[in-house]
């Protein structure tokens, strides 16, 4: 496993009073050869005030190699974990080196870290535990079967929490710290919406940023139409048979 760390600290003032933000850009990676300079030269470039680290999750392709090449701060995990395993590496990696909030960010480039800067806002503004990056909060969500399978996690997500999230498969998500400690030192918390609706329920504070996410520009995503059905019956299920009656624990 090879990690580079660096620490660089965000500024924020509000009303006479200085915060100081510590938050880490979490971007798990598998197969993301095709787009992973590019997103990587974009936060170097773009937005230097925020840390990033990529969790190269036993790709097959030159992900490691590429990464390495070009000395980006990276976690190489030698075997692939699957985007769970990844995600809570990152976030674990963020919990133990002191980071105040964690956002992942996926290594396809289609999450616009222009966005980062609202979300921080609203996590702030409102003391949310998770912000997500929602591409529905002002806008209609279009019709076909991928949507479908949206509609009907927000509708379990209601049905059990009674809150309204528009973009429930949205994995452009911003973390505070307690949720940091949460997904960091327990091993059933994976980065899908029937985390966020365990959450939920059990008086987490979530909220919604409106956003604008690119498309894919190389590689190919793993969620086929078949997989996408599978997923929402799997994340529907989760939701209303175990989700709703799982206790949080302290």
């Amino acid at each position: 496993m090879v990690v580079v760390y660096k620490l660089i600290f965000f500024i924020k003032r509000q009303k006479g009073q200085e915060w100081v933000v510590c938050i880490l850009i979490v971007i798990p990676a598998y197969n993301e050869a095709g787009n992973i300079e590019r997103v990587v030269d974009n936060l170097i470039a773009n937005y230097p005030q925020y840390d990033y680290v990529v969790v190269n999750d036993g790709s097959k392709d030159s992900t490691a190699t590429i990464c390495k090449q070009r000395n980006f701060n990276l976690i190489d995990l030698p075997v692939n974990l699957g985007l769970a395993g990844a995600f809570q590496t990152g976030i674990k990696y963020a919990y133990e080196n002191g980071y105040d909030a964690a956002i992942q960010l996926d290594g396809d480039g289609q999450h616009n870290p222009i966005y980062i800067q609202p979300m921080l806002d609203k996590l702030q503004e409102t003391k949310a535990d998770i912000v997500i990056g929602s591409r529905f909060v002002n806008k209609k969500k279009p019709q076909g079967l991928r949507m479908l399978g949206s509609r009907i996690i927000s509708f379990a997500i209601w049905v059990t929490t009674h809150k309204k999230i528009t973009d429930p498969t949205s994995g452009f998500r911003l973390f505070n710290r307690s949720v940091l400690n949460e997904f960091a030192n327990r091993l059933n918390y994976g980065p899908e919406p029937d985390t966020v609706s365990y959450l939920l329920g059990n008086g987490a504070v979530v909220e919604e940023v409106q956003v604008e996410m690119k498309e894919r520009v190389a590689g190919k995503s793993y969620l086929t139409a078949t997989k996408a059905m599978q997923y929402m019956v799997r994340m529907v299920s989760s939701i209303i048979l175990i989700q709703s009656v799982r206790k949080r624990e302290t």
